[in-house]
């Protein structure tokens, strides 16, 4: 595997192992505090940043075999980091405002900002390391991914919105993590292959 691939792995893997903090910290019950100690935080910082670039390493063995494996364990890779800015700024925002507090409606715009971070996280690292299109973005290329984005935005809050409607009352994990899941999963292969044959399909191909 590529050097630059391994040290794109651990950025990956750090980014994902920061990204978790604030979700444990809105998540963990009171009789599992032990998980929040600096020592448990450190861990699992850890266990992420050493994940990511073995899981590539992996994908990549697997590959010789499975040709475009891994192109997609790269896109799971910073799908995988995007799903995190999505649920850790979602974190972040439930932190602020308290969860009680958020409506449907108020849900459905903290939901959509967070997803319009990890989407333009998405674009710069599928653009340039998962499916190689080089050079300056361009306005055409701008515009299809995030047309594709779009697609992905409305089935991504749609199913988080209904997810978290039809959830248990006064459940912060199935507001903070349940319900933002199930938005990521719902757009996840949408974007994959509308990003691969319709935005950067001259480069993937």
């Amino acid at each position: 595997m590529p050097r630059r691939d391994i040290i794109r792995g651990f950025v990956i893997g750090a980014g994902v192992g920061l990204l978790i903090q604030p979700i444990l910290a809105n998540n963990v019950p009171g009789r599992y505090a032990a998980l929040l100690a600096p020592a448990s935080r450190t861990g699992v910082f850890i266990f992420f940043l050493l994940l990511a670039p073995f899981a590539l390493w992996v994908a990549k063995l697997v590959s010789r075999w499975f040709p475009g494996l891994y192109q997609f364990a790269q896109f799971a890779a910073v799908g995988t980091l995007n799903s995190f800015i999505d649920i850790g700024v979602f974190n972040l925002e439930t932190f602020v405002n308290g969860t009680a507090l958020i409506g449907n409606g108020l849900f459905a715009a903290f939901k959509a900002f967070s997803f319009l971070c990890a989407t333009t996280n998405s674009f710069f690292w599928n653009k340039y390391w998962t499916f190689g299109s080089g050079g300056k973005a361009g306005a055409k290329e701008v515009s299809g991914f995030y047309a594709i984005a779009l697609v992905g935005w409305v089935l991504n809050v749609g199913a988080a919105t209904l997810v978290k409607a039809a959830g248990p009352a006064g459940s912060t994990a199935w507001v903070d993590v349940v319900a933002p899941l199930a938005g990521v999963a719902a757009s996840f292969l949408w974007d994959f292959f509308g990003y691969k044959y319709l935005v950067f399909k001259k480069k993937s191909d």
